[in-house]
């Protein structure tokens, strides 16, 4: 299990140079960066929260929720990534606490909040990284996975993701990363290819977490597909959604 944690973590340290280079990972679309940010507003406790971002990659959840007035700290697989969520926050001046590591082994808290943006389906053990992160909430906290159907829905899902690869080429768009993610990484992960958010509420159900609660990201799926040439916003529309549960 530590090789595949060391190859995904020298994986993203590659990735970390171009990753902002695509709106959808930094946000730097205004337009989405709003619909994070409320998304946020309605999913989290009233501010100052304890929030554990797990996965914060360049920080761009990290850098929003601390804006809106949280104890942020962020907690991340690759040192080439939280580089570049250092630099974000001392731009934005912002105060986050950076957090080498792996997300199955969050710093002691105690947190408010746990919460990710599309993390969980990466994890080669998600059950025991959900159970880690109920260890590390006090009671009364909640977590805030924020996921999607990333395997698409319908019978017709695979045929949208050859359309949509060729219609990258067409308007000469470059991929989201600097490489696909390596086939054998991939099938150690259990909920990766989902097509509903059903493995992750199990998943969470079997951690320990209780009363989950799905909330469909309408707004971030339409923004997402305002800033895509057409057709290529719909053809890579994936269904997205946060699940939140109680400690």
């Amino acid at each position: 299990m530590s090789d595949v944690h060391d190859r995904i973590r020298r994986w993203w340290d590659a990735d970390a140079a171009s990753y902002d280079s695509s709106a959808g990972h930094a946000l730097s679309d205004p337009v989405e960066a709003a619909a994070w940010a409320a998304v946020l507003a309605s999913l989290l406790p009233a501010p100052p929260a304890a929030v554990l971002d797990v996965g914060a990659g360049t920080g761009s959840l990290s850098l929003i929720t601390a804006s809106q007035g949280h104890r942020v700290t962020a907690l991340d697989l690759s040192d080439g990534m939280l580089d570049v969520a250092r630099e974000k926050a001392a731009r934005a001046s912002l105060e986050v606490t950076f957090v080498q590591g792996r997300a199955d082994e969050p710093p002691t808290g105690p947190f408010d909040v746990v919460m990710e943006r599309h993390v969980t389906w990466t994890l080669p053990d998600p059950v025991g990284a959900l159970s880690a992160w109920r260890a590390v909430t006090r009671p009364g906290g909640r977590l805030v996975m924020c996921e999607g159907s990333w395997g698409g829905e319908g019978p017709f899902a695979q045929a949208k993701d050859v359309a949509a690869r060729w219609c990258r080429r067409l308007y000469r768009i470059a991929d989201d990363h600097h490489a696909p993610y390596p086939s054998d990484v991939v099938e150690a992960m259990p909920l990766a290819g989902l097509g509903s958010p059903r493995g992750f509420i199990d998943a969470a159900e079997t951690a320990g977490w209780r009363g989950a609660r799905l909330h469909r990201l309408r707004d971030v799926e339409w923004t997402a597909g305002l800033r895509a040439p057409w057709p290529l916003g719909w053809l890579e529309h994936r269904p997205r959604y946060a699940i939140v549960a109680d400690a």
